[in-house]
């Protein structure tokens, strides 16, 4: 596996398990979630940033994992937070932070512990 892609995975999940600590921080709820400006900043800046470095991925691991991630998405998502975060739907975000990272950050684990 390519150097610069398994210290990509590596950073990816540091910015899953922030979005894990934020949740335990703050509580798993929605409700929270959407009042609390902290909590929604500290998650939206985390999945900017896996959008972010997703995007520095070599495409042939990306096409190699894309059965597995969804890495167009993720990379789309990072532009809406980026091109137009007032627009962001947080129920949305909030999805993303509860059921799609710890798919992620599973993934990211066993990339790791595969290539180290």
């Amino acid at each position: 596996m390519d150097k610069g892609d398994i210290e990509r995975i590596r950073h990816i999940k540091l910015n899953c398990e922030d979005i894990y600590n934020s949740i335990e921080r703050f509580g798993n709820s929605f409700d929270v979630f959407s009042g609390d400006v902290d909590f929604k900043k500290s998650v939206s800046m985390s999945i900017m940033q896996v959008g972010e470095l997703s995007g520095g991925l070599t495409e042939k691991f990306r096409k190699a994992t894309r059965d597995q991630i969804p890495w167009k998405l993720i990379k789309s998502m990072r532009n809406h937070f980026v091109h137009g975060y007032t627009t962001m739907d947080e129920l949305e975000i909030w999805e993303t932070a509860t059921k799609d990272i710890p798919h992620l950050l599973s993934f990211c684990n066993r990339v790791i512990a595969e290539n180290t």
